[in-house]
């Protein structure tokens, strides 16, 4: 594949403790730019940690880089544009500046990162077909319900039809967004 093409792995800065807040501006404006085919992933590297507070453990998620974030995209000058001009993106790791684009992150690294949040982005519910009903879960659409129109399990997508101000809308989320109701 040729590298303009390709999508891979970039590591972009944050401020600490905006990484949920930046990965939602960075999808929603990917989607309103529509530089969704260039912006395909935002995900926080988290861990789901158990603590005790006042005798009582609670689950919270532990961020495993704090102020930064995985974006998967197809790197283009208005991709990058866009990534860098989202409200609180510092940078990209792996840029030495000067305009000069940043290096992707090796596939072996990111999925050692996955490894460690326990997901494997290629994780669909079992038997998903068109038409099932499910939640979301995460994501700029988390804690919405959708109905399974289409699948791209290569890309690792699903389409969904979702109530959107009451009005049917088709979105597009990861398999891994998702769960079976």
């Amino acid at each position: 594949m040729d590298n303009d093409t390709e999508k891979r792995w970039y590591v972009v800065n944050t401020y600490s403790g905006h990484e949920n807040k930046v990965k939602e501006n960075l999808l929603m404006r990917a989607e309103s730019m529509g530089m969704q085919d260039h912006i395909l992933d935002v995900v926080v590297p988290a861990q789901k940690v158990i603590e005790e507070r006042n005798g009582k453990k609670i689950e919270r998620e532990k961020k495993l880089f704090p102020g930064y974030i995985l974006v998967q995209m197809v790197m283009s000058d208005e991709a990058w544009y866009v990534v860098r001009n989202t409200p609180g993106v510092t940078g990209f790791i792996g840029s030495s500046g000067k305009g000069a684009k940043p290096t992707p992150v090796p596939e072996k690294e990111v999925q050692n990162v996955f490894d460690e949040m326990g997901i494997n982005k290629n994780e669909a519910p079992k038997d998903l077909a068109e038409g099932d009903k499910v939640n979301i879960v995460d994501g700029p659409f988390k804690g919405m319900l959708g109905t399974v129109t289409s699948i791209d399990a290569e890309n690792s997508k699903v389409e969904l039809d979702v109530d959107l101000f009451g009005q049917v809308t088709s979105v597009e989320v990861e398999l891994n967004q998702i769960s079976r109701m």
